[in-house]
């Protein structure tokens, strides 16, 4: 069941988590963070662990799309016990197995972190997370000194509100006001 553990120079990218088990026969249910429900099935080994730096790997046996989600099987995971072993594990794969990106795309794991400032030059806080709501991706920013009630900011990232993104500053530049949402009201 456990293999090797993962060499700690490629840094792992999460891609979602085992939320359950699936049946009796050793299948998870997965919640993906991948743009494609079945984007994990590319990946034949699949990296699990809590966030820190203890992934183990785990070779998929079989895959396919249930639903509005995926369900998996490991090698060597015969059973409903063992399957609910993985609940709330995290999937991972290694940055290196993935696929390079073009020009003006950026995967999630590469924003989060990044300081956001406006056109002003005010610090609007962190990328703590995103969203997807079909109609594009959101920035989930969380607040810094300068944004004086402390929510999150919610920013689209569309060409209108997001103008440079800067991973080696890791900055992003947005067309945004502190109070954007005292403004719109």
């Amino acid at each position: 069941m456990l293999q090797q553990k993962h060499s700690q120079q490629d840094p792992m990218i999460v891609m979602g988590y085992v939320a359950g088990a699936q049946g009796i026969l050793g299948w998870v249910k997965i919640k993906t963070y991948t743009e494609y429900v079945d984007g994990l099935g590319e990946y034949s080994v699949w990296w699990l662990g809590n966030g820190s730096d203890s992934w183990f790997e785990a070779r998929v046996e079989n895959h396919a799309v249930h639903g509005r989600g995926l369900v998996a099987k490991f090698l060597g995971t015969d059973d409903r016990s063992a399957a609910e072993k993985y609940k709330g594990l995290l999937v991972a794969v290694p940055r290196s197995s993935l696929p390079e990106n073009s020009e003006d795309e950026y995967y999630w794991s590469d924003l989060i972190g990044l300081q956001v400032v406006n056109l002003a030059g005010e610090s609007l806080g962190v990328v703590d997370n995103l969203l997807d709501t079909g109609a594009n991706q959101v920035l989930c920013v969380r607040g810094s000194p300068s944004n004086r009630n402390q929510d999150d900011l919610l920013i689209p990232f569309i060409s209108s509100a997001i103008r440079k993104v800067d991973l080696s500053g890791k900055k992003i530049q947005v067309d945004w006001s502190v109070d954007w949402a005292e403004n719109t009201e």
